[in-house]
């Protein structure tokens, strides 16, 4: 094996095995469809090992410091930095990474004062390389299915993961196959698979048929699935909160909320912040909560109608595309996620979402809409008293800006919801002017009236 880019006692690869989330079986292989062979459940990927012989803290915290001034690939990735707790490679080359992670974590002040919390932080996803949180999973997914010697990768996709599956089949000299329902997709972030190379299947369902049918597929031809069903995407996923601690110098937030669609980045976060736990790296568990759109809310249904013990399915819609998914696939996972950290799960309106985007955007961030429901939840949180006023908050943006500019631009120009009072001061739609110094003034002095 290979030697690690930086090494010192307690820092080592990790052994992995595969351990379905209901009846525990631990395996060393999965079957292509990433289902338990005894119960047909989902997998998750454990670290025996780790039992007996636990990675030390201190160790890796210093190691993970020294890596960001190394000039290796695997070193720049925010994603293979962290490798010490992800599954081991036989050799740090292997790594198919596009330098990952690292993304920003950005003050809200504005926000913090609108939603009534003192300090409120925003960890933005959407700066990754195709500009959404997908790609932090997908580097480390792509990379065990070439070392597995696939020729072919494939996914079902609302949009953020087809462009970022693309985009390291590509970079892994793989061949992609992206399946997206049809009508139901930004063609941004569709553009973005084109121009990466993968054939794209638009198809006459929605998302949960998508995947279904990706299900099958898969059983049936040498094609490896890269949807969150595979656990290697939520491994890579969970960097995202052992970044976000380091940002915050091992001290984390009082609460953590994310938006919930297909439900395998809350689980990933999850699962990191009760493994940092466990590990010692951090003293107490932020509360981790899930917010998801009223026309996309199955989780929230799941939750209060049937207790979590089984899934309620919704036939899902919302402008929201990102998480327009009606039979999450990691609900189990989440619901685990949610009552081991004390986390709430919630719902906002379309209405709702559109004005906390637009307040992110006042900030100068900017996000996706299904970004924004993190906002818009907190301050639904905020009022049930769910979140304290003296509690710090970190919102997971998701993706970026650019993912659905159609959203932005409809609402600027009042084409969505229009008539609502509490949106009307945050819309700002072009205004077409006489080219003239005069013209450019007076439009100058009415917005400082405004």
């Amino acid at each position: 094996m290979s030697p690690l880019s930086t090494s010192r006692p307690g820092v080592r690869p990790s052994e992995f095995h595969f351990r379905c989330i209901s009846c525990g079986d631990l395996k060393r292989t999965a079957s292509q469809d990433f289902r338990c062979a005894q119960c047909g459940d989902l997998l998750e990927i454990s670290y025996p090992t780790w039992k007996d012989s636990a990675p030390s803290a201190g160790s890796l915290k210093s190691t993970w410091r020294e890596r960001r001034l190394s000039s290796k690939a695997v070193d720049q990735s925010g994603v293979w930095r962290f490798r010490d707790l992800l599954p081991a490679l036989d050799d740090e080359n292997q790594a198919v990474t596009l330098r990952e992670g690292n993304t920003p974590l950005y003050e809200l002040p504005q926000c913090a004062r609108i939603s009534g919390v003192p300090r409120l932080f925003a960890k933005h996803q959407g700066m990754n390389p195709t500009g959404s949180f997908k790609d932090t999973g997908m580097t480390v997914a792509a990379t065990f299915a070439r070392r597995a010697g696939f020729e072919w990768v494939a996914c079902a996709s609302t949009g953020n993961t087809s462009a970022s599956m693309a985009a390291y089949a590509a970079r892994g000299g793989m061949r992609s196959l992206v399946l997206v329902p049809e009508g139901k997709i930004s063609w941004s972030k569709l553009s973005q698979a084109l121009d990466y190379g993968a054939v794209t299947c638009q198809l006459r369902t929605d998302f949960d048929g998508c995947l279904k049918l990706l299900q099958e597929l898969v059983r049936r031809a040498p094609v490896y699935q890269l949807n969150s069903i595979n656990p290697f995407r939520l491994e890579g996923q969970k960097t995202l909160a052992i970044e976000l601690l380091e940002q915050l110098d091992w001290e984390g937030p009082d609460h953590i909320i994310v938006p919930g669609g297909n439900l395998g980045n809350s689980s990933a976060i999850g699962k990191a912040l009760l493994e940092l736990h466990e590990l010692g790296f951090i003293k107490r568990l932020p509360k981790l909560s899930v917010i998801q759109a009223e026309g996309a809310n199955a989780l929230v249904r799941t939750l209060r109608e049937a207790g979590g013990k089984r899934l309620i399915n919704v036939a899902a819609e919302t402008r929201a595309t990102a998480i327009r998914i009606g039979n999450p696939a990691s609900w189990k996972k989440a619901v685990h996620v949610l009552e081991t950290t004390g986390g709430a799960c919630e719902q906002v309106t379309e209405a709702e979402i559109a004005q906390a985007k637009a307040e992110i955007g006042a900030e100068g961030i900017g996000c996706e809409p299904a970004s924004a429901v993190t906002l818009a939840g907190l301050k639904r949180l905020v009022k049930q008293g769910f979140v304290k006023s003296n509690e710090s908050v970190v919102l997971v943006l998701t993706g970026n800006l650019l993912k659905d500019p159609d959203f932005t631009i409809d609402f600027h120009r009042g084409e969505l919801f229009p008539g609502v009072e509490a949106l009307s001061k945050l819309r700002r739609p072009p205004v077409v002017l006489d080219a003239t110094l005069d013209a450019v003034i007076r439009a100058l002095e009415k917005a400082e009236k405004s």
